[in-house]
């Protein structure tokens, strides 16, 4: 498992968040929108959405019909406005209009599920924290690092074999792994450098 994770960090040092924010509040939105949908959506969306509505005070001004108005491409467009309004009417009413920077406080907002929280929570505040999207949860399982038939199993068994300082980075690892060489559909196993350390590899030789 430390080969695989030193192997990892080797092929992407710098791996980072592909969502494009400036605040804790604005990454709290985008990682909202970014549910069933691709990064590149999100920020083509969030680049027109932030312009003037970029705190919850003015994107509550917006409200459910305009907002979703601006999100519509992003998909479950209806669910994740009203998500959006929830979290920031919460923001304003019980954190004094500041994105918690506690995963406890964050999961409190209402529609911020724990991948929601874990993200904001690891790169808006520099938390310990892995945050199992489906890459991260197809990637986990197919190399062996964790198994787990639902993500809160799967980001247990990461959090267990990574050191806690990695968890973060970890997190960015497995998704651009995800992205670049195990796809969902067909995993690139002869051109992948984990596979003489992956389950999923070896079963497939």
């Amino acid at each position: 498992m430390n080969e695989l994770l030193a192997e990892l960090e080797r092929l992407y040092p710098d791996a980072r968040p592909a969502l494009r924010f400036e605040s804790p509040y604005e990454l709290l939105v985008a990682v909202i929108l970014s549910a069933q949908c691709t990064d590149e959506r999100v920020n083509k969306v969030t680049a027109e959405l932030f312009k003037e509505h970029n705190t919850p005070q003015k994107m509550l001004l917006l409200g459910q019909e305009e907002l979703e108005k601006y999100i519509f491409s992003c998909g479950f467009y209806h669910n994740k406005a009203a998500h959006i309004l929830s979290a920031s009417r919460d923001i304003l009413e019980k954190f004094g209009g500041q994105v918690p920077d506690t995963l406890e406080d964050l999961r409190t907002l209402a529609g911020v599920g724990r991948k929601t929280a874990n993200v904001v929570y690891s790169v808006a505040f520099g938390g310990a924290a892995i945050a199992v999207d489906t890459h991260v949860f197809r990637v986990a399982n197919r190399t062996g690092l964790a198994k787990g038939k639902t993500p809160t199993e799967v980001e247990e068994g990461l959090m267990r074999v990574i050191p806690k300082e990695n968890w973060a980075k970890a997190h960015h690892w497995l998704i651009f792994h995800g992205r670049q060489v195990c796809h969902s559909q067909k995993p690139d196993c002869p051109h992948c450098t984990l596979e003489k350390w992956c389950t999923y590899a070896s079963k497939t030789v």
